[in-house]
């Protein structure tokens, strides 16, 4: 059965030398508090090998009396964000913190769960700081910060527990809502008005010395001449695959319609000549998509019977999506490159699934769905697969802007 601690000062503070009493309990449960810290098993990126490389013996995070890392939030009363904090994961953080009871602690470790770190710029997935989400108690900075720096973050996050008092509870700071801002552009000013003063002050300094030094000259070191060597020579690796014109020749003994990108008007002799290195790279249209990657499935001798990565590319009055195919038996690589028209008025591209062609394509498929707007008809299971399903927008598309998620870049 607990104990509401709220009800000694009024209970004891009225008695003689109640108070000196109740301050005495200050100091016992502070103490307990801080000195038997139960981090969560929590941690999202580099920062999190950091925080297990403390846990280690040669730091050994045991000494402070936070070793007993919890599994369950329940169970916890601090947790440690190690890593890279992402729109989807802020979510199901938030529910862990509302889940561990109080008191509760929170510090942010390192520059990506502080401020976002090098994603702070032209990323619509990672939060622009902890603290917009969970309230934090304690920041250490670094990329990653070292192991001490960790430990120090702990000693600071004791001496605050430390400072509570029964008669004055521990209030969480308030979340951050400040608008996200171009950092840069506001240093890079700031640093650009101090240099020039700098500099101010330098000119007239650097004039009296000229007039004081006039015989003075400069050294200036000797340059070297540059040495040319051997030139290396460079021996393509041979492959033991189908070469690039019996490719092109099986495709066009079916589709002769159908041009390699960039290369429509090559000859054979041309085509004979191209590297084994070389990937084919077939432009069809839509109408012919999948009966053209059915047909190098199952090709005798192209047999392309592996799928690579199903993508796709904005070309802004465009989109292609590109299949990526692989024979495991003629050892040799295809792309197929397919035009998907896109406009502000036709806003939902579509193109057929080669999701029966190919299973793996199921959850490529879904990406570009996802990230792009492209639909795929006919396919099983057309549903967003990284991001949450109230995320407005395609964030790979060109022209995706959200100023509540993005900081566009200065430079």
């Amino acid at each position: 059965m607990g104990i509401d601690l709220q009800l000694i000062p009024k209970v004891l503070d009225p008695l003689p030398g109640g108070k000196g009493l109740t301050n005495a309990v200050d100091y016992i449960v502070n103490w307990a508090r801080s000195s038997s810290l139960w981090p969560l098993v929590y941690g999202t990126s580099c920062c999190a090998i950091e925080m297990m490389a403390t846990g280690a013996a040669r730091h050994d995070i045991s000494r402070f009396g936070a070793e007993v890392f919890r599994a369950s939030p329940r169970q916890a009363d601090l947790i440690i964000l190690a890593g890279t904090l992402t729109e989807k994961m802020s979510h199901h953080l938030k529910t862990l913190y509302e889940q561990m009871p109080e008191p509760k602690y929170v510090i942010a470790m390192g520059a990506c769960t502080i401020s976002g770190g090098p994603f702070y710029y032209d990323n619509y997935s990672v939060i622009k700081g902890a603290d917009r989400i969970v309230p934090v108690d304690v920041f250490i900075p670094g990329c990653p910060p070292r192991p001490e720096a960790l430990l120090h973050g702990i000693l600071e996050l004791q001496k605050l527990i430390s400072g509570e008092t029964i008669r004055q509870p521990r209030v969480p700071r308030p979340l951050n809502d400040d608008p996200m801002i171009d950092r840069h552009s506001a240093d890079a000013a700031a640093w650009k008005e101090e240099d020039k003063k700098i500099q101010e002050e330098l000119a007239g300094k650097r004039e009296q010395w000229a007039a004081e030094n006039p015989d003075f000259k400069a050294y200036k070191g000797e340059r070297f001449k540059n040495v040319s060597g051997p030139k290396m020579g460079h021996t393509p690796v041979e492959r033991s695959c189908t070469s690039v014109a019996d490719i092109c020749a099986a495709v066009h003994d079916k589709f002769p319609d159908i041009p390699l990108y960039n290369k429509a008007e090559i000859t054979d002799e041309e085509l004979a000549e191209l590297s084994p290195q070389y990937i084919p790279d077939f432009v069809v249209g839509q109408e012919q998509y999948t009966a053209f990657i059915s047909f190098l499935k199952n090709h005798a001798d192209l047999n392309m019977d592996l799928l690579l990565q199903v993508t796709a590319v904005d070309w802004k009055d465009h989109f292609d999506v590109l299949v990526h195919l692989y024979s495991t038996t003629g050892k040799h690589k295809i792309f197929v490159r397919c035009s998907v028209d896109y406009s502000k008025e036709n806003d939902t591209p579509e193109i057929d699934t080669i999701s029966h062609l190919f299973s793996g394509a199921n959850w490529h498929e879904r990406e570009i769905f996802d990230l792009f707007g492209i639909t795929f008809t006919n396919h099983p299971d057309m549903r967003r697969i990284l991001l949450r399903d109230d995320f407005v927008g395609h964030p790979l598309r060109k022209d995706f802007e959200d100023s509540s998620r993005i900081v566009k870049r200065p430079y």
